[in-house]
C-alpha cells in the first residue's frame, strides 16, 4: 500500500544525533508515513541505531552501507521513494510533532500547489534554540530565489512534480537543495506554511560548516544554470562575491 508521505533520511557518523531525528518521526502526529534510512559507510554505531530503530518500527526501510558520498546517497535513497509526497530530513536536524500532519494537508487541499515549505528554528549541537531562521524570513518569490534561498526547510514535494523535474541533480554537490528548489519554482506553485515546523541544526561537524566555500560556489553554478533556462542570461550576469569580514572586540579582564 502506497504511504502518503516518504522522509529520505541519509547519514554518514550521526550516531550523536540520530536517534533523537527518527524519533522525531516517530512522534508525528501524521502516522501514514515511511523513512528512508541511506548509511553512507558509517564507521561509528550509526547503522546499529538505524537497524534497532527499524527493529522497532517496520516504517523504517534501511538501505545502503557503503561509502559513495552524500550527493550519491540521496539520489539512490530518493529513487527508493514510494510516497504520493516526499521531503528530507537531515540526519542531525529534526521534524515538530505536527510537521507531515500540516504540510500534508496543504498539498491534499491544492492539487495546484507542487511544494509546501516551513519556518525553522535555528539549534546548536546541543538543541538549545537560537531563534527563527533568517531565510524563511524572506518573501518567497520566484525570481527573489535566485538571490535568496528561502525554502530551506521544511519542504513537502508532491512526488509527480519531483519527477518531473527530474529529482535531485548531482551536478551541484553541495547545493542539490538549491538547485531543486530553482527548477520546481519554474513548473508549480510554491506555498509558505508560516510556522517553525522543522528545527535545523548548527554544529562543527555538518556538511554546510566543514564546505562551505564549496557550497557557494555550488549555488552560484545552480543560479546561473537556473538564469540561463529562464532566458535572464541575455540581459544579466550572475557574479559571485566571497567577503572575508574582520571583527575586533575589546579584551575583558576575564579574557586576558
Amino acid at each position: 500500500m502506497q504511504p502518503l508521505v516518504t522522509i529520505v533520511t541519509t547519514y554518514y557518523n550521526r550516531a550523536r544525533f540520530l536517534k533523537e531525528t527518527l524519533r522525531s518521526l516517530q512522534l508525528q502526529t501524521l502516522t501514514d508515513w515511511e523513512a528512508i534510512l541511506w548509511d553512507d559507510g558509517s564507521t561509528d554505531n550509526s547503522e546499529e541505531i538505524a537497524r534497532d530503530m527499524a527493529g522497532e518500527d517496520s516504517r523504517f526501510r534501511l538501505f545502503g552501507g557503503e561509502r559513495i558520498g552524500h550527493a550519491h546517497s540521496l539520489v539512490r535513497a530518493c529513487a527508493e521513494a514510494r510516497g504520493r509526497y516526499i521531503g528530507i530530513l537531515d540526519s542531525d536536524d529534526l521534524l515538530e510533532p505536527t510537521a507531515l500532519e500540516e504540510t500534508a494537508a496543504v498539498l491534499e487541499s491544492r492539487p495546484d500547489i507542487g511544494m509546501v515549505y516551513t519556518d525553522h528554528v535555528v539549534i546548536d549541537g546541543n538543541g538549545q534554540r537560537r531563534g527563527i531562521g533568517r531565510r524563511c524570513q524572506i518573501p518567497y518569490s520566484k525570481d527573489r530565489m535566485l538571490l535568496d534561498f528561502m525554502t530551506f526547510h521544511f519542504r513537502l514535494i508532491r512526488m509527480e512534480v519531483f519527477a518531473q523535474i527530474g529529482r535531485f541533480d548531482e551536478t551541484y554537490p553541495l547545493a542539490m537543495d538549491y538547485d531543486l528548489c530553482l527548477r520546481i519554482a519554474e513548473v508549480t506553485e510554491i506555498e509558505h506554511l508560516s510556522a517553525p515546523l522543522y528545527r535545523y541544526r548548527v554544529h562543527r561537524d555538518s556538511l554546510s560548516h566543514q564546505k562551505r566555500l564549496e557550497q557557494i560556489r555550488c549555488s552560484h553554478a545552480a543560479v546561473v544554470a537556473a538564469m540561463k533556462r529562464r532566458g535572464l542570461d541575455r540581459e544579466y550576469e550572475c557574479q559571485l562575491e566571497v567577503r572575508s569580514r574582520h571583527i575586533i572586540r575589546k579584551v575583558t579582564d576575564h579574557a586576558r
